[in-house]
């Protein structure tokens, strides 16, 4: 980078670059090198979010992500690759979630006029969505490899439209539209139960009861980046590497 050159760039304003919008409450705006030209090796989605709307599942082939919530409260969902598991992180405003990179994750907003920011170590965030893998790969190749009736395949999977970033789709609750059945059934799942202030925390080094996520899926939860570790009767408590109990 030259930065003696008159084209150097130091700022821009990020609501003038709306990568997607489903509605006014709906959005994602985007930062890249492509808008910034001295940012390297740091790139951001700016993140607007209702309840119940989520950042539809989708991976980052080039880069990590890291989480912030500025305002409202979401849950980062991601499945561990070493591990199988999937696993949901609760975060409102101050707290953090990290997807390493090529990791499947999503993100759903538990109340209205959530924002969050996400980060990622690379100029341009690279992304695989969910929806193009569904809507690119041969019905007749799903139905095959997983022993399903192509036309079943293809009768499920007609309204998934490539690139929905962030769903449910605006036209999922109109009468009369395709999916229209299940429409009500993401804006009826009940808020996650989260605390509130520092005094509802858990101490630290005590793992919290697990409570139930979207679609009855336990979750993870993490407070302030502080790891729990439950020890046992008798025992003396774990101590994880960083040497923090």
């Amino acid at each position: 980078m030259d930065y003696k050159s008159p084209t150097t760039q130091f700022s821009f304003d990020v609501n003038s670059n709306t990568t997607f919008k489903k509605d006014d409450c709906n959005y994602i705006n985007t930062l890249s090198v492509k808008e910034l030209n001295t940012l390297e090796n740091t790139s951001l989605l700016d993140i607007f979010l209702s309840r119940s709307n989520v950042v539809e599942p989708h991976y980052h082939q080039n880069s990590a992500e890291l989480v912030y919530c500025i305002s409202g409260a979401a849950v980062v969902s991601l499945i561990n690759p070493f591990t199988n598991e999937l696993l949901h992180f609760p975060i409102t405003p101050g707290q953090v979630a990290n997807v390493p990179q090529g990791w499947w994750h999503y993100e759903v907003a538990t109340v209205n006029c959530t924002h969050l920011l996400a980060i990622f170590n690379a100029p341009v965030p690279e992304v695989i969505l969910g929806s193009d893998l569904l809507t690119i790969t041969p019905a007749n190749v799903l139905a095959h490899t997983y022993c399903l009736n192509e036309a079943q395949v293809k009768d499920t999977l007609a309204p998934v439209k490539p690139g929905t970033f962030i769903g449910p789709p605006a036209d999922c609750c109109e009468p009369g539209k395709t999916g229209g059945a299940n429409a009500a059934h993401p804006n009826n799942m009940a808020p996650y139960p989260y605390p509130q202030s520092p005094q509802m925390l858990q101490p630290l080094g005590y793992q919290p009861q697990p409570m139930h996520g979207f679609y009855g899926q336990p979750y993870v939860q993490q407070y302030h980046g502080q790891p729990y570790v439950q020890p046992y009767p008798g025992l003396q408590p774990a101590v994880d590497p960083a040497g923090i109990v």
